[in-house]
């Protein structure tokens, strides 16, 4: 019977010795690369984490006290060890395990974090909670190198220095890299510690060599290792942390079961805050893990669990393959245009241009904020910088694009990957807020392509404003074959494409972005049913074009669908401009709900909120019912 089955909970590895716990470690290994192979999910990082998370929770004890990861998709490991194991087999599918920590799966789970940098602030604020309740817990937090670049951590790690009765163990889990290697200051600090283990091995040393020594061996040793501080500064300096007031141990080897549980068990009972740096390889025990350089499957589809290749024979194009192509294109003929990433460089298509131009390319690491004001400071010297980053994180940045970009008219173009319903990451992937929030951004222009080419142009046109935010959002979904315009009216930023036009139509359908094809596919089915329409694509659709509301007034129903909450959207903005410009015009707004998603694929989620095709057409044929008699739209 093999190790793995016996663990019902944290308490079983108490029983454990050092030897079966290694066994163990390889087990769960094996568990990973088998079932995260058939579902897709974060495979490198929790590889690099198993024997971590095996001494966090033999030292500790949870839920009791409480377990934090930064950022949560490196808890697989503690979710089999938590009773979940059974779970993996619908790993980030409908009804199934979250990709990340969940509250509504377990006790053991107390945040929900799946956005980095954050978690330290959560455990100051448990641990100071827990303090005033007069609670004796501690917090453990599991953040990593990466997610140290973020200024949000270092925030915290302020605020914790200043309470040395604060009971926090922060394990620093430091495998050098995010999805890519970490860069920044941090990483060269942190690598200097991984690559210096002078300090280590001449305590072991003394100690071993002094312990051979009768009566004076032991004595000889403490009086040396009373001299400790001054032997780090010179062997391993561990100056940032020190200089902050933090109790440091380390660097020690993450995947030794033995120093983990030591070096864990000395930090627990030190009943202050305690800063445990553990050196670890993300991918660790799957060679086609180690061997992939460029993220070491951080983030896999079904693969073979042998072989690491994917399982899927059919490879697609994507929006980010376009958005990376049009940046070389545009790079090699603008030398004033550099690009910034946070973190995400082959993410979100950058790695071309990198490539390409390795000296206007930025990545800053997981600091969002920072990036934002520091393309403000490029653009002010003459550059256009392209920010590209996913669209869930660019709401971290708000404040930035609005009072150090949009207030400074700097030229700035934010390139959003993976915007709308995303599905599998869960409620705080979705790129779902963007148009909501930075549609309130005075003077910005956002854009939301439906095809390559309108891509390409509209990226083409971001580039060439420089006094004026712009950004363009795009899915992560297949991209879609060319969907010519019939007909266009209006230019630049006021362009409305029509995309189809039946004689006599008296309803406009706007769909744009990835939801263009919808609206297509939804006119087909009402012209099935003897209902004429014209569908209509604003390629850039915030602020509202004047363009699109003078078409709108023409019709007397007006249909818009978005992949974006309703809340803000253009659906919503069009509805009151027709209410003070043409209020004869009745509308129909479809979007996503201001709630947020659970997990599933895209599909799942468009069906439960009725933004299929079918239940679109159903509800628009109702009102065409319920409005009988409409009169024809005025000729154009």
């Amino acid at each position: 019977m093999s190790l793995l089955t016996k663990i019902g909970g944290p308490r079983d590895l108490r029983t454990l010795s050092r030897r079966q716990l290694t066994s163990l470690a390889s087990e769960i290994r094996g568990f990973l690369i088998n079932r995260v192979s058939r579902t897709g999910g974060h495979l490198g990082p929790n590889l690099g984490v198993v024997e971590l998370t095996l001494g966090i929770h033999r030292v500790f004890n949870s839920p009791h006290d409480p377990i934090i990861f930064d950022t949560g998709h490196q808890s697989y490991v503690h979710k089999i060890l938590t009773g979940r194991a059974e779970g993996f087999e619908h790993l980030r599918q409908r009804g199934g395990l979250s990709g990340y920590p969940s509250r509504s799966e377990s006790e053991h789970d107390w945040v929900e974090n799946s956005h980095a940098s954050t978690a330290l602030s959560w455990a100051e604020g448990l641990a100071k909670g827990f303090r005033l309740r007069g609670e004796e817990r501690t917090v453990v937090v599991v953040v990593g190198d990466g997610a140290l670049t973020g200024g949000m951590a270092w925030e915290a790690l302020n605020n914790i220095a200043t309470q040395p009765d604060l009971r926090i163990v922060i394990v620093v889990n430091d495998n050098g890299r995010s999805y890519t290697p970490t860069v920044g200051g941090l990483a060269e600090h942190l690598s200097g510690l991984r690559t210096d283990q002078r300090y280590e091995r001449t305590l072991s040393f003394i100690k071993n060599k002094l312990n051979r020594v009768p009566l004076l061996g032991r004595p000889i040793y403490d009086l040396l290792h009373g001299f400790k501080t001054g032997m780090k500064d010179i062997l391993a300096p561990q100056g940032m942390f020190s200089d902050l007031g933090l109790k440091y141990t380390g660097p020690i080897d993450g995947h030794d079961i033995r120093a983990v549980v030591s070096h864990l068990e000395r930090a627990r009972h030190f009943e202050g805050p305690v800063l445990v740096h553990a050196i670890t390889q993300k991918g660790k025990g799957f060679k086609a893990a180690e061997e992939h350089e460029r993220d070491q499957f951080h983030a896999i589809g079904k693969i073979d669990e042998v072989t690491g290749q994917p399982l899927s024979d059919a490879v697609q194009a994507t929006w980010t393959d376009a958005f990376s192509e049009a940046m070389v294109r545009i790079g090699e003929r603008r030398p004033d245009v550099v690009a910034i990433t946070a973190a995400m460089l082959y993410p979100t298509g950058l790695g071309r241009f990198a490539a390409a131009f390795p000296d206007r390319v930025f990545d800053v690491g997981i600091a969002e904020q920072h990036a934002v004001a520091s393309a403000s400071g490029l653009a002010r010297t003459g550059l256009h910088p392209v920010v590209a980053v996913y669209a869930t994180f660019l709401n971290r940045a708000f404040d930035q694009v609005l009072m150090d970009v949009a207030l400074h008219g700097e030229g700035v173009t934010f390139a959003l990957d993976r915007a709308g319903i995303t599905g599998t990451d869960g409620p705080s992937h979705n790129g779902m807020w963007d148009l909501s929030l930075f549609g309130l951004v005075p003077g910005i222009e956002i854009s939301a392509p439906r095809d390559q080419p309108r891509l390409v142009a509209a990226l083409e046109r971001a580039v060439t404003v420089q006094d004026a935010p712009t950004v363009l959002r795009y899915s992560k979904e297949r991209l879609p074959d060319e969907i010519p315009a019939i007909a266009t009216r209006g230019l630049g930023r006021d362009q409305v494409d029509l995309l189809r036009i039946d004689a006599g139509a008296r309803l406009l359908i706007i769909g744009y972005g990835q939801f263009a094809g919808l609206g297509l596919e939804v006119a087909e089915k009402l012209a099935a049913e003897g209902v004429a329409c014209c569908v209509a694509d604003p390629i850039w659709c915030l602020p509202l074009s004047p363009e699109l509301l003078r078409l709108a007034s023409r019709y007397d129903l007006v249909v818009s669908i978005e992949d974006g909450l309703m809340a803000g959207g253009l659906g919503e903005r069009l509805r009151a401009k027709l209410a003070d410009h043409a209020p004869g015009v009745r509308m129909l707004a479809f979007g996503i709900e201001q709630r947020f998603l659970s997990q599933g694929t895209r599909d799942e989620i468009l069906a439960e909120l009725r933004l299929t095709s079918s239940d679109i057409a159903r509800s628009v044929l109702e009102m065409v019912v319920r409005a009988q008699d409409l009169p024809a739209a005025q000729p154009s």
